[in-house]
């Protein structure tokens, strides 16, 4: 297994957390490195962790993909490691958080729970599985531990899954969702270009937003600067999903949206 553990989570920055995983991690794998890929999911946020985690895991290498959103911490969701068909672990909850992105790349190929009391801490806290369950399996399977060796296996149909939104298309309109929206307050859609091309949305085209009762004016972009400063844009972000923009500034906060809110999409 690669020295690499990737680590997503909706700890944040200004506790302890994951200063404290990267340390129970570095007590049992000193030569691993620890790629941090965010920790600013938003609280609870099972979903948008799980896009981002989808979004960017073809960029990181081949190695345990660690992930901590975790919202049924101490309840009865299992702890998990899965393995995919290119060979990348993936250790979290199962809530749903780790399929989207272990099935893009290659499916999975075994999964177990995380029930072998030699690969975590003792004692294991209700409340912070991220440092005394996770992170010690991260670190343990970064060193050559099998999967076995954690916990007995799963039926990969048992594992939670997420409900996805699909956006509903007729000849006139889209009806999309907000899936995400980033530090500068672009607002991701379940959308994407071929989809906007159906209803007869091309760069260049003026386009109206209906978000939240309001509706606002927008134009398809190929990028920020085909737009004038404060004009709302429509454009194909770098993970190749259809985003809402404002031309040097913040698309989320002008529009109040929030993740989940219906948009509707049409040509003007």
């Amino acid at each position: 297994m690669s020295g690499v553990i990737t680590f997503l989570s909706d700890f944040g920055l200004q506790d302890d957390f994951v200063g404290t995983c990267h340390g129970v991690i570095k007590r049992i794998a000193p030569e691993v490195e620890v790629i941090d890929i965010t920790h600013g999911i938003p609280p609870q946020a099972v979903l948008q962790g799980a896009l981002v985690l989808c979004n960017t895991i073809p960029y990181m290498p081949v190695g345990v993909h660690l992930a901590v959103v975790d919202p049924g911490v101490g309840g009865a969701r299992r702890p998990l490691a899965l393995r995919d068909e290119g060979g990348r672990v993936y250790i979290g909850p199962d809530n749903g958080l780790l399929i989207p992105a272990a099935e893009r790349t290659g499916g999975i190929v075994a999964a177990h729970e995380l029930a072998n009391p030699d690969y975590a801490l003792n004692p294991v806290s209700r409340t912070f599985h991220g440092r005394d369950l996770f992170s010690p399996a991260a670190a343990h399977v970064s060193t050559g531990v099998d999967l076995q060796e954690l916990g007995p296996p799963l039926a990969v149909d048992t594992l939670a899954r997420l409900d996805l939104p699909v956006p509903d298309l007729t000849p006139e309109r889209i009806l999309a969702t907000v899936l995400y929206i980033d530090h500068y307050g672009n607002v991701q859609l379940n959308v994407n270009t071929e989809q906007l091309e159906d209803v007869g949305i091309v760069p260049g085209s003026k386009v109206e937003l209906e978000l939240r009762g309001e509706r606002y004016f927008a134009v398809a972009a190929r990028t920020f600067a085909d737009a004038r400063p404060g004009d709302i844009i429509l454009y194909e972000d770098a993970y190749d999903n259809v985003a809402l923009a404002i031309s040097q500034g913040n698309a989320a906060q002008m529009l109040g949206s929030h993740a989940g809110d219906p948009v509707v999409v049409r040509s003007v």
